[in-house]
């Protein structure tokens, strides 16, 4: 089968072997944005020579910007849910292919407000095998960071915060990056004092200001600012883990691994890192609950 993670701005493409093993992997900067609606063309060009019929998409490739929007899956909800709402396709393009798209899931706080996630399932989907029936936490770290609470397999609840985007947008749009160097690698010790900033009760928008006098008076450098600042906002995102949180299971390609285990550790909080491939693992697993494979 050929499964594929259909994001805003990217497509990774994945072949997988009847064994259930990955054998082949393609990206791609065509991603819904830049399919401009011309979803069909896209595919034949990113599949070209992969001949296997069954293809299972995921991500926004399902969203009301994508080919067809897919109804989500309201929580709590695991395989079973989320593989009885994949919705199939018929492209006049691609005759003799099976084409499913994976639904998101939404989610219903106690104040009655909805979060949701489209993409973000498939990579859970991934783990459930290996995380076994007990309760865990699972965070997907990214342009919208997920927090999800996983028991007995199934996604029991889950929030999002706006971290990777509220950094970049920090960084290129706003006047806290005139005084940034952000060619520079990483600098730790200004990473970790930026995580420990964000436990201090005080307003996180008094505390963005704070970047710029830092680099104003010389506390920092140009060079340390980055880091302070996205220290500072995944601090953030982590205050909401519970105090009990003993180990957090991430997905996330390599450096945003790197950036939330230091964070974590410095919370004392162990990181179960497992690689971003997890999304071709849960289409396939989708696929083989929903009969197709």
């Amino acid at each position: 089968m050929i499964a594929i993670d259909w994001g805003t701005t990217s497509l990774r493409a994945f072949r997988i072997d009847a064994d259930g093993n990955i054998i082949g992997t393609r990206r791609s900067t065509q991603g819904v944005l830049a399919a401009a609606g011309n979803f069909e063309s896209v595919l034949r060009v990113e599949i070209d020579g992969w001949d296997d019929a069954l293809i299972v998409m995921s991500g926004m490739i399902g969203s009301r910007q994508g080919w067809r929007e897919v109804a989500y899956v309201e929580c709590p909800a695991g395989l079973d849910e989320i593989a009885a709402a994949m919705v199939p396709l018929a492209p006049p393009s691609l005759p003799g292919r099976q084409i499913w798209l994976v639904p998101g899931l939404s989610v219903r706080d106690e104040r009655g407000a909805n979060d949701v996630m489209r993409g973000e399932e498939t990579q859970i989907c991934g783990l459930v095998d290996a995380l076994g029936t007990r309760r865990h936490r699972v965070c997907l770290p990214g342009t919208h960071s997920k927090h999800a609470e996983i028991r007995n397999g199934r996604v029991e609840r889950f929030h999002t915060a706006m971290t990777g985007e509220l950094f970049d947008v920090l960084c290129k749009h706003s006047i806290l990056g005139r005084l940034m160097d952000t060619n520079m690698p990483h600098r730790s010790a200004a990473f970790l004092r930026g995580v420990d900033d964000a436990r201090e009760p005080r307003d996180l928008l008094n505390q963005l200001f704070a970047v710029r006098t830092l680099g104003l008076f010389g506390t920092l450098q140009a060079d340390e600012l980055p880091s302070y600042l996205s220290g500072l906002l995944i601090g953030h995102e982590l205050n909401d883990l519970p105090a009990d949180t003993g180990e957090l299971h991430l997905v996330a390609a390599e450096r945003l691994l790197e950036l939330y285990t230091e964070a974590l550790a410095r919370r004392g909080v162990r990181a179960v890192n497992h690689a971003e491939l997890a999304a071709a693992r849960g289409l396939r697993a989708l696929a083989v609950r929903r009969g197709l494979t």
